[in-house]
């Protein structure tokens, strides 16, 4: 084992045992020949790739100063909201119904990865059942909306209001439990709620889902088609960034962050552990109920099988990807994670096999994700 852990961690072995390891992976797909190509291309394109990038490190550099001094001038606040909103704006101007399909889901899914990194990236607190207040958030604005009549704008409060409660009295057993125990609870409680939505069939209909849930509306202007529910899905992903930059950099923010640091020095400093963590949890839980109610407006039907353990891998992924406790990262990841599927839906098959690949060769040369500033240790 120890012989294993010096090769891979050999500097000069390492390309080549990423390259075996993505060859095998590609050898039950496509054969002894293309295995056998892939992994000399990679055995020559990965040290290629590390000596140009060392020798273009000044030029990056340049580009960074150059990007820094353009971000002097901007508020602090409007750095991500003018890169976000210049080309966001325009993209049903020019783009194809379905790429402003996919552009919502990706705002949604961004709104759910700001959430998760709240818990999971701020506070550190490993959550592998986030999925759940997506599914209470979705389900309870579909109940009020079908069956009391509310419209939109009355109903999406209440149902963040009835996840923000859930996930405060979830969390009151939940978070005194640390690292691996806290992540099975979550990864429970996320199976609990889809067990439930799949066998309550006199209030969610069971597996048939809940359907004719109407489209939001305003004053008297219905958001019917997919461009004018694109700039009301951007409208509160632009909200969710503001307000999480500002929570990050206030008391509580910083509070939520020592806690990640060390609990133990906190909790010396006279910060109640506990309590900062249900605030966490809530409020990680109140963007996910934000963002099912989004998603059951946009889809007008909801089941049980829009909420499964792997959504929440994949918005976690996001998190990871991107960078833990980056805003920007989160954003990132979560575009990249939407967008990458549906780009390598031309190859099928191999999509998965692509996407994980990509995920494993992320965290071998970049651990820390895309935008994080360093390793964040999560559940400790």
């Amino acid at each position: 084992m120890n012989a294993l852990s010096s090769i891979i961690k050999n500097p000069l072995l390492k390309p080549a045992f990423i390259a075996l390891w993505l060859a095998f992976l590609l050898l039950p797909f496509r054969g002894v020949k293309a295995a056998s190509v892939l992994f000399i291309t990679l055995t020559i394109a990965i040290p290629a790739f590390k000596f140009l990038s060392g020798h273009l490190s000044s030029l990056v550099k340049q580009i960074h100063s150059s990007v820094e001094r353009v971000r002097h001038y901007l508020p602090s606040d409007s750095r991500f909201l003018f890169l976000l909103l210049l080309p966001a704006a325009a993209i049903p101007l020019v783009a194809q119904g379905y790429i402003v399909d996919v552009t919502i889901l990706s705002g949604i899914y961004i709104i759910l990865a700001l959430g998760l990194n709240v818990v999971v990236g701020f506070t550190g607190l490993l959550n592998l059942g986030f999925v759940a207040y997506y599914a209470i958030g979705a389900y309870s604005f579909a109940l009020l909306n079908t069956k009391l009549g509310m419209g939109f704008w009355s109903a999406m409060p209440a149902s963040v209001l009835i996840t923000v409660i859930a996930g405060f009295l979830f969390a009151v057993p939940a978070v005194r439990l640390r690292g691996d125990y806290l992540a099975l609870v979550t990864l429970g409680f996320g199976e609990i709620v889809h067990i439930t939505l799949n066998n309550w069939d006199s209030l969610t209909k069971g597996p048939n889902g809940i359907s004719g849930i109407a489209p939001p509306h305003i004053l008297s202007f219905g958001l019917t088609s997919l461009n004018s529910f694109y700039y009301l899905v951007m409208f509160f992903v632009v909200i969710a960034i503001i307000v999480m930059r500002r929570i990050h950099a206030s008391k509580i923010g910083r509070a939520w962050i020592a806690l990640r640091e060390d609990e133990i020095a906190t909790s010396a400093m006279g910060i109640n552990r506990t309590m900062y963590k249900l605030y966490s949890v809530a409020f990680g839980a109140f963007w996910a109920g934000l963002a099912g109610c989004l998603f059951a407006s946009k889809m007008r039907f909801i089941s049980p099988e829009s909420f499964t353990f792997m959504e929440s891998v994949l918005i976690l992924c996001m998190v990871i990807v991107g960078g833990l406790g980056s805003i920007a990262g989160v954003i990132i990841g979560a575009v990249i994670l939407v967008f990458l599927p549906e780009v390598l839906r031309e190859v099928q098959l191999y999509r998965m096999l692509a996407l994980g690949a990509g995920l494993v060769v992320l965290m071998i040369f970049r651990p820390q994700g895309l935008f994080g500033g360093k390793n964040v240790s999560i559940g400790s």
